[in-house]
């Protein structure tokens, strides 16, 4: 196996770009409210088209894949980042930015592909658990950075006076990410790539061993609780600060964006105490305390006064934070073989953030988005049942605090 320490940082730094492209929707959709006239359910097909994007692209990323390997996915994946980007930018009206952001979200589904079976060859099967872990730590910054790089694009506007029309602020962060994509693809052009041979585990199988698997009721409950915490992490994401603006008067672009920027902070130190947790207790019991936390602090924030809910909300992400890796290794851990199968099945849950941010719109324009964010204790509240029903066939190795 050919390590590659350049293409290590490379991986990283790839995390860091998915994450800081992919999480600035929450924070600029008031902003895309005053600017396109919008109500709740039309303003939610954004994030629909961007998360809708992983369900649609997923496969045929991988097919690409195949055929012409890592470097030329990553280079086209950040391609259509870039052109989505600029779309928006040159033509800032609504469909183009539903077309603008399905092409981001395809080009940042496709280096989801690459990037993991990637990062295991050039890192060295005995480094991978490790260097993704730090991966996920980069991503985390990046998606606690992305708002506060919008607070100060907003703050300094004027600097980018004549390259963007002066009612639509936003779209200076449009313009960074296009430099950012292009600098991403050439930096993939230079770079020598190792050969990656995917072991059995991330060998996707044919439609019978999916069949196989979708038998197995179990699955179809974790690819739902996949579902549901994506949902729900994109649902608090994506309505946080225009929730903020509409019941407490806080700006969206300073107070809202502040708080976004906390959730994915916290959700990032989250997952450093939950890794040491897993240590000594086990995953189910982990999983279901956290959850109930969260489920607390969500109530907190949706029916507390805005101190409450500047507090409540980013401790969400504290709690939801072990909610991902813990779903997963309980999943793969259930079943004895096709893992490989069962993750791709897993991935495609990622669509949740697509689904639930516009059931969440479309409520809010019915009953408020206070009862339309409401639909999350349910989601939550599946998570939480995996305490219960999930019977895994290996448990976590926990160190024992008194030895018998």
């Amino acid at each position: 196996m050919n390590k590659s320490p350049k293409i290590v940082l490379l991986i990283l730094l790839t995390f860091f770009v998915i994450s800081f492209i992919s999480n600035i929707i929450g924070p600029i959709i008031p902003d895309l409210i005053n600017s396109f006239h919008l109500n709740l359910t039309l303003v939610s097909l954004l994030p629909f088209a961007f998360f809708i994007a992983y369900g649609i692209m997923s496969i045929p990323a991988g097919i690409l894949l195949e055929v012409y390997k890592e470097k030329k996915v990553m280079m086209v994946a950040f391609g259509l980042a870039s052109l989505g980007s600029l779309l928006i930018v040159i033509s800032p009206h609504y469909l183009t930015a539903i077309l603008s952001l399905f092409f981001i979200g395809s080009g940042m589904a496709m280096l989801q592909v690459v990037i993991n079976p990637l990062l295991r060859t050039s890192g060295g099967e005995e480094n991978y658990a490790n260097f993704s872990v730090l991966a996920q730590l980069i991503f985390g910054f990046a998606s606690f950075l992305s708002p506060l790089v919008y607070q100060v694009f907003i703050a300094k506007k004027s600097f980018l006076t004549g390259f963007i029309p002066a009612e639509y602020p936003w779209l200076s962060l449009y313009l960074l990410f296009i430099l950012l994509s292009l600098f991403m693809v050439a930096i993939s052009y230079f770079s020598t790539f190792p050969k990656v041979e995917l072991d059995e585990n991330e060998k996707p199988g044919p439609l019978a061993v999916h069949w196989i698997l979708f038998k197995n009721k179990y699955v179809i409950l974790y690819f739902i609780a996949m579902f549901c915490y994506v949902g729900t992490e994109q649902g608090i994401a994506t309505w946080l600060s225009q929730f903020l603006a509409t019941y407490h008067g806080v700006d969206p672009q300073k107070a809202g964006a502040d708080s976004i920027a906390y959730f994915w902070g916290l959700m990032t130190a989250g997952g450093i105490v939950g890794l040491g947790l897993l240590k000594f207790l086990d995953s189910r019991l982990v999983l279901s305390t956290f959850t109930m936390l969260a489920i607390i602090c969500l109530g907190a924030g949706l029916w507390g006064d805005v101190s409450m809910a500047l507090i409540a909300f980013p401790l969400v992400g504290f709690f939801a934070s072990v909610i991902y890796p813990i779903i997963f290794s309980l999943a793969l851990n259930s079943v004895n073989e096709h893992h490989g199968s069962f993750s791709g099945i897993l991935v495609t849950g990622i669509v949740g953030g697509a689904i639930f941010p516009f059931i969440i719109g479309g409520l809010g324009d019915l009953l408020g988005l206070k009862i339309g964010m409401s639909v999350l204790f349910i989601s939550l509240a599946f998570i939480f049942s995996m305490g219960f029903w999930a019977k895994p066939i290996v448990n976590n190795k926990r160190v024992k605090l008194f030895q018998e």
